[in-house]
């Protein structure tokens, strides 16, 4: 059971704003995260695998899966996403956090599609569809952090 009132912060506790270049390395080293995009008008997430590229966030796509179609109907013009990535212990409460907003486009090219499908492996069974490109306008990033850590 829980000692703290909801409300209550634990002793010792704080929350630290990272700056956008910790915020994507720590972003870069985690291997699973959450796209976040707008479908029939509503909020949409998806748990995906990633990784950076030139500072891009490059994700890979199931086939058949809603941001796929989303990508295909705007002709290259990209649309905004979220993208969501963090590490959290349960059991301490502590770790950090990362979100990045940005525009999201299809990767066309098929040099890049290959090169891509070399480094960055769907972490469910299925054919890859092809890859997204989010470049990042925005970055926030946290960390939950406790005395002597």
């Amino acid at each position: 059971m829980n000692s703290h009132p909801p409300d209550a912060v634990p002793p010792g506790r704080w929350l630290e704003e990272l700056t956008a270049d910790e915020a994507l390395a720590l972003l870069g080293a985690a291997e699973l995260g959450r796209i976040v995009f707008t479908r029939h008008a509503l909020p949409a997430v998806r748990p995906v695998n990633h990784l950076l590229d030139a500072g891009d966030i490059v994700v890979r796509l199931q086939d058949g899966p809603a941001l796929a179609a989303l990508l295909a109907d705007r002709e290259g013009a990209g649309v905004v996403v979220a993208y969501e990535a963090d590490d959290i212990d349960p059991a301490t409460r502590l770790g950090w956090s990362v979100v990045a907003t940005g525009y999201a486009t299809a990767v066309t090219d098929p040099a890049e599609t290959e090169r891509l499908a070399r480094l960055l492996r769907p972490w469910v069974e299925g054919t890859a569809s092809g890859a997204v490109r989010i470049r990042p306008d925005l970055i926030k990033g946290f960390r939950l952090r406790a005395d002597g850590r």
